[in-house]
């Protein structure tokens, strides 16, 4: 849907979102080089396009700028969501959105830097505040990101994150690829949802081409959608953890998790799931029967269930995380968070239950229990129902597999030209792929993972907390860095 303005576009989210829609996104396009004028590169016109999340699935609204404009009227100010989106815009056109509150550097660093310009950013001044640059290189295997924590010497008043480190341009890396192999780059994008991340480019795809996967294809989507979530919750285990110090217990959810991504391997050769999901269905049929994958579903559920009570009864380790790095319900809700992070503080908006694709369609999703909290304890629990969940749904796969004669695993899914979103629930959240196609090549990517949408909040919740709440903050996140710097 166009709008006529920026102006009306604001307006037109707005209103979807009072009556119960949310916001999902914001991003720009100017049309490729070759597509303008002589000598006008550059000056064609942006357009800004804004996804709206609705029970039928996911509406785009845009709104063309002047040929020319260097600035519009910033949407931040009238929804807050956009923060993040708007400073990306910024840093990939230059054009300014007037009236937003900070135009920092998001994805893609600013000028390089003189020496009068060394002096770190301070958004609190008072007597004895300083600044500890905490990365981006931190011990442990941990992403490339640099926070800004603002501090008296134990609060934490204002936190600022630096996520360009990790850009890497792959968005502009999917111009003129073929589906079949931009889905490659798809589940390369956040490594950690390699699943979910080709799942919501090859259902924009399917929708261009007016495809639809076969049945035994879909349920093996599911199959490595729901391990690769099981994969996830457990690293969030492993970390908060580590950080309380409880050696055994990060031991024992590191082993748990490697033993999932060994099945995983098991199953088409990556401990990732990379190569199982393409435009059309699936690659080929699982390595193991459906006798053997029930057992093992089996084995590897017993044990999580026993360590994740343990580790919840153990009265250490809950009050490290009860009240810590609290999320509003009001402030989940105004904002749209996605994932666990949402749900943790009220608000669901589940795709495989709002949203349903693939065979999650048929299949009995249970829905998730109701938490107001918002604290790290809270997301905790949510992932462990999760992970309870997941296994479940891999039961009545498994289960589906074994009743169902020999199918196709694809069809043929080669769209010539189109537009479409896809989405899909990976362990963080929502991911959305706005994708073009023309002459059967992609001509635009943008890909939108639930770590972008989401990390913006870390900001937020440290109002009542101090520096040793810091790890179990951030690992109660279970983000990915490389989801928000593409």
């Amino acid at each position: 849907m166009m709008t006529p303005g920026v102006k009306a576009l604001g307006d037109e989210i707005e209103s979807r979102v009072d009556v119960g829609d949310r916001f999902a996104g914001l991003f720009a396009t100017r049309p490729a080089p070759a597509a303008e004028s002589a000598g006008a590169a550059g000056t064609a016109p942006i357009t800004l396009s804004a996804h709206v999340a609705t029970p039928g699935g996911i509406d785009t609204l845009e709104a063309s700028l002047p040929p020319g404009a260097e600035s519009y009227p910033a949407l931040t100010p009238r929804l807050g969501a956009a923060f993040w989106y708007e400073r990306e815009i910024h840093d990939t056109f230059g054009v300014v959105p007037e009236g937003h509150p900070r135009l920092a550097p998001l994805v893609r660093p600013g000028s390089p830097e003189t020496p009068g310009d060394r002096a770190l950013p301070r958004h609190v001044t008072g007597y004895g505040m300083f600044t500890i640059p905490h990365g981006p290189v931190r011990s442990g295997v941990l992403e490339s990101i640099e926070y800004l924590v603002e501090t008296p010497g134990e609060a934490i008043p204002h936190l600022n994150m630096r996520v360009f480190y990790k850009h890497r341009g792959v968005q502009d890396a999917f111009a003129g690829m073929t589906p079949a192999k931009a889905v490659l780059l798809a589940e390369r994008t956040e490594g950690v949802a390699s699943v979910a991340h080709a799942l919501a480019f090859s259902h924009a795809i399917e929708q261009i081409a007016g495809c639809e996967p076969p049945t035994t294809a879909q349920l093996v989507r599911v199959l490595h959608a729901e391990l690769e979530r099981i994969a996830n919750h457990l690293d969030v285990a492993v970390r908060l953890a580590d950080a309380a110090g409880l050696a055994v217990a990060t031991a024992r959810f590191a082993l748990h998790k490697e033993r999932v991504m060994r099945l995983v391997s098991r199953l088409c050769g990556s401990r990732f799931g990379r190569g199982v999901v393409v435009p059309g269905g699936i690659s080929a049929a699982p390595l193991l029967p459906p006798a053997q994958l029930r057992a093992e579903l089996d084995r590897l559920a017993k044990p999580i269930a026993a360590d994740a009570a343990a580790l919840m009864a153990t009265s250490s380790f809950l009050d490290r995380l009860r009240g810590t790095g609290p999320l509003t319900p009001e402030r989940a809700r105004q904002h749209g968070a996605l994932g666990p992070i949402g749900k943790a503080a009220g608000f669901a908006d589940d795709a495989r239950l709002v949203r349903p694709y693939d065979a999650y369609r048929a299949l009995a999703v249970p829905p998730g229990r109701s938490h107001v909290a918002g604290d790290a304890l809270a997301r905790l629990r949510v992932r462990w129902e999760e992970v309870d969940q997941s296994f479940r749904l891999l039961r009545q796969v498994a289960d589906d597999l074994s009743e169902r004669a020999p199918d196709l695993y694809s069809v043929t899914c080669e769209p010539p030209t189109g537009r479409a979103v896809g989405w899909a629930e990976a362990p963080q959240g929502e991911v959305l792929y706005d994708v073009s196609i023309e002459a059967g090549r992609v001509t635009r990517c943008h890909p939108r993972s639930a770590s972008f949408h989401n990390l913006v909040l870390m900001h937020e919740v440290f109002t009542s907390d101090i520096l040793t709440d810091f790890p179990f903050i951030e690992a109660s996140f279970g983000l990915s860095v490389a989801g928000v710097a593409l």
